[in-house]
């Protein structure tokens, strides 16, 4: 099993861009890091799985969401320090917009769900890298909302 808090190398992660009706689902997330931020579903890839499977099995823990993978958006980096200045979390997440079947409840990591306008996502207390994220793919975002 990969050591999550304080890894000796990052670690691999997807997440999901599911999108509806011009509104992106957000999830409040119940654990750290960045317990109580808002940031869209997602986890960590488990060996031997593809991608697009980690990603189709990370939104259905969360959300209870059938979803199938669509399109690469992006990839980002999520380094965390603690208050020594110690790396204590670093993932690599790969970013995927999916299309979604049924309606949204809160599972696992979830602490809640909320299908929140595109206009309206960066004034929810979004995790830094979500944000970072959603700043330079707003644009593709929206386009993929269309």
């Amino acid at each position: 099993m990969v050591k999550r808090l304080y890894p000796t190398q990052p670690i691999v992660g997807v997440g999901a861009i599911v999108l509806r009706e011009g509104k992106i689902l957000l999830e409040q997330r119940a654990n750290e890091p960045a317990r109580g931020q808002w940031t869209i579903p997602g986890g960590v890839v488990e060996v031997g799985e593809s991608l697009e499977d980690a990603v189709c099995r990370e939104t259905k823990e969360e959300t209870d969401l059938d979803v199938k993978s669509t399109a690469l958006i992006d990839v980002v980096d999520q380094v965390h320090l603690d208050k020594t200045g110690k790396i204590d979390y670093h993932y690599v997440i790969i970013d995927y917009v999916v299309k979604a079947n049924g309606e949204p409840k809160a599972k696992s990591d979830a602490k809640a769900l909320n299908w929140v306008p595109l206009n309206e996502v960066e004034g929810y207390d979004l995790t830094p890298s979500f944000r970072r994220f959603f700043v330079k793919n707003k644009k593709a975002i929206e386009a993929a909302s269309c």
